[in-house]
């Protein structure tokens, strides 16, 4: 037992002795780190150059490449072979691009990039037989608010808070059927929560607004997307959806110039007689909607009257009328069927009219109604299915909204 003993401790000695003679590294020496490579538009740039400008004026695909040594028949040979990819031609004025070269004294362009929006791109390769690929820089989500309080209009309180005034669009199309955007008060508040994209950290847009609250007439109107059956709209704290069978109104951000009265006194003739129905003053050339599903049943000119006009029929019950416009949509003829929201025509001043206007009517079984004073049926409510589930998104969102000061 004393031997195998002592032969172990033999051992032991050999291995400890060993280890010691280990050269050993000293402690300020470090591994060298090797650098991340830099990529742009997908190309490894170590060893290019990079050069980056903006289509000029009057300036063309030649013009560029010309000044970076590409010869005519790469740029011909681009011009008519990558075609599907992209069309050189409707390279536009103030887009971005740029031209990665050699990094020699004798600079060669590589590759020529141009920048079609924010987001996407279409890349030649210059090289060999030129061929031109599209491609995509990552886009990033992140999440905002808002939160503001009317003082003329949901546009300039936007502005006022430095948010993108597209919001105050936004936030129009969720409310058309429950807010009278022209009867805004001041003092109404709102607040949303929404999606911004970014490609590389340089903002390009807005997503979607994802809960939002506006304190009109004493109330609160909630919002919230949700999505059912692989369908998204929004809906309120109850589950009842936003969207009505008719839109409030027929365009967005003017004003009313004259109400719906049995005895108006008329800007033109002097004389009173009835006005059933709304004046929305807004400049030549605004865009009209319709405010619901229907058939176009009348098309004409009203020279005493009117001017041009459209008549929609939206079901048994209800039908609309828009005057005084200065054109047509593209395709709005007697028996064509359009769907709430589809552009109609344009704001004007034809017929009997001191400037230009929408004059909007409204029946009921063929009487005229106030198309103010007009209650629409919400539509498309959540699903019994997804009511536990909507709740949930509901409940958590209004926790955050009503946090937002």
């Amino acid at each position: 037992m004393y031997k195998y003993l002592l032969y172990f401790l033999f051992i032991s000695l050999i291995v400890i002795g060993a280890c010691n003679n280990e050269k050993q590294l000293p402690v300020s020496e470090k591994i060298e780190e090797i650098p991340e490579p830099k990529f742009e538009y997908g190309i490894c740039i170590d060893s290019l150059v990079v050069i980056k400008d903006q289509v000029k004026k009057n300036e063309f695909l030649a013009d560029i490449l010309l000044r970076y040594g590409v010869d005519y028949p790469t740029i011909d040979h681009i011009a008519k072979y990558t075609k599907d990819t992209f069309d050189v031609r409707k390279i536009r004025r103030g887009n971005n691009y740029a031209v990665i070269c050699t990094n020699d004294s004798v600079q060669r362009a590589l590759y020529f990039v141009y920048e079609i929006s924010s987001a996407e791109y279409v890349l030649y390769h210059l090289s060999d037989s030129a061929f031109a690929l599209r491609g995509y820089k990552k886009i990033t989500m992140k999440i905002d608010s808002v939160i503001g309080v009317i003082e003329s209009s949901l546009w300039n309180s936007m502005v006022d808070q430095e948010a993108d005034p597209n919001l105050a669009n936004e936030l129009s199309e969720i409310y058309a059927w429950t807010i009278d955007f022209f009867g805004l008060r001041k003092g109404d508040t709102y607040k949303a929560i929404y999606e911004q994209y970014f490609v590389e950290d340089k903002y390009i847009g807005l997503g979607k607004i994802i809960a939002a609250n506006f304190y009109h007439l004493g109330e609160d109107h909630y919002a919230f997307y949700f999505e059912q059956n692989n369908a998204g709209d929004y809906f309120d704290e109850e589950g009842n959806s936003l969207q009505r069978t008719f839109l409030k109104a027929p365009l967005r951000f003017t004003r009313i110039s004259s109400g719906f009265s049995h005895s108006r006194m008329h800007p033109v003739l002097k004389i009173r007689r009835p006005h059933h129905g709304v004046d929305y003053a807004a400049p030549t050339g605004t865009p009209v909607y319709t405010v619901g599903d229907g058939v176009v049943i009348k098309k004409g000119y009203q020279k005493r009257g009117g001017g041009n006009y459209v008549k929609i029929k939206h079901n048994g019950t209800y039908s609309t009328t828009y005057m005084h416009l200065s054109g047509y949509a593209k395709g709005i003829n007697v028996g064509k069927k359009v769907k709430q929201g589809d552009l109609i025509g344009y704001v004007g001043s034809t017929g009997l009219a001191t400037g230009p206007h929408l004059d909007f009517r409204f029946y009921r079984n063929g009487k005229a109604v106030n198309p103010l004073k007009v209650e629409s049926p919400p539509s498309k409510p959540i699903d019994p299915d997804y009511q536990i589930q909507f709740d949930s998104v509901a409940n958590h969102y209004t926790v955050i909204l009503d946090s937002i000061k």
